[in-house]
């Protein structure tokens, strides 16, 4: 059995000022209950309310607490990766702001790390204070993109999850800068365990995530980690030119030996329709990787730091 000695809890954070006192009470109250010592990091994405403000009081009081406040707002993808950067644990647990993931989880997750797993995920059975709309589209979300994904994808789970010290630094590796974790914490592989657990409603505040957000989420997770749209193109093209090739032999013979005219108006416009828009759709797609392409070949950095806040400014030589 592999102890943990340094547990971070991660937690990103965009505007939460309604959630902060909250969380941190059940943080606290929870690793009580852990064998391990803790860290929490918060990292602060952008947040333009007092967000930093009450985590920066707290920290006063607590000086496991540390913060990472980065130079504006990049998404939660990002927020994550930096703080797979800056944390200072062996281990690593990422849990949202809002308690919608329940922190009473930890001590379970830890047992399983500590039995040899490398990936505790919290897989959903039910989703509390959402919409029949948001319900459904998560659940076929997850089930394309299991289709999609050249690497096995978990089906309804998020980003709460515990990492082993090898998963960290599998992750670590991982540089690119168009960043889907969800297919990254499968793309890495190595021993997972699925725990169940009811999604609470959110304890306060407004979601920060809209349709538009989640469908770019959607095509990113896709694009990210699966060719297979582009072989889709490539057989439906196919298939429309046999088809076409096929319809033209018999417009042409009907033509010549038996005098029909050829089809009229009605049938051209929808021919040209369909083509058209189907040529749209496959630029699109094209466009998706060619983007993510341009975004990779620039090799900008991922994400920039206003400042990192921590008691004792170093980080675990050992991590």
């Amino acid at each position: 059995m592999n102890k943990i000695k340094l547990l971070t809890i991660m937690i990103p954070v965009y505007n939460e000022e309604e959630c902060i006192n909250k969380l941190y009470l059940q943080l606290d109250k929870v690793s009580k209950l852990l064998t391990c010592k803790c860290e929490f990091l918060f990292i602060n994405d952008g947040s333009f309310d007092k967000t930093l403000e009450l985590i920066v009081k707290i920290q006063q009081s607590d000086s496991r607490i540390s913060i990472v406040d980065l130079s504006r707002n990049y998404g939660k993808e990002i927020a994550m990766t930096a703080g797979l950067d800056y944390m200072k644990g062996d281990t690593l647990v990422i849990i949202d702001a809002d308690l919608q993931d329940n922190p009473e989880l930890l001590p379970i997750m830890v047992k399983e790390i500590e039995n040899g797993y490398d990936d505790v995920y919290a897989q959903r059975t039910s989703r509390k204070g959402e919409s029949w709309l948001k319900k459904t589209t998560s659940f076929l979300f997850y089930r394309i993109l299991a289709i999609m994904s050249s690497v096995p994808i978990q089906k309804d789970t998020g980003d709460f999850r515990m990492l082993s010290f090898k998963a960290i630094q599998a992750l670590r590796r991982l540089g690119e800068n168009e960043r889907n974790m969800k297919g990254l914490f499968s793309f890495i592989g190595f021993k997972k365990k699925a725990i169940y657990y009811e999604r609470n409603e959110r304890i306060a505040g407004k979601t920060k995530w809209n349709y538009f957000k989640l469908i770019n989420l959607a095509i990113r997770g896709i694009t990210a980690f699966s060719m297979k749209p582009l072989r889709i193109i490539s057989v439906t093209g196919l298939i429309i030119s046999l088809a076409s090739f096929a319809f033209l032999l018999k417009v042409v013979i009907k033509a010549i030996f038996f005098g029909d005219p050829v089809a009229g108006y009605p049938s051209m416009m929808s021919a040209i329709l369909l083509l058209g828009g189907l040529q749209l759709l496959s630029i699109g797609v094209l466009g998706e990787y060619l983007g993510i392409v341009f975004s990779e070949t620039k090799k900008r950095p991922i994400y920039f730091v206003n400042d990192y806040i921590n008691s004792n400014s170093e980080k675990n030589p050992d991590v």
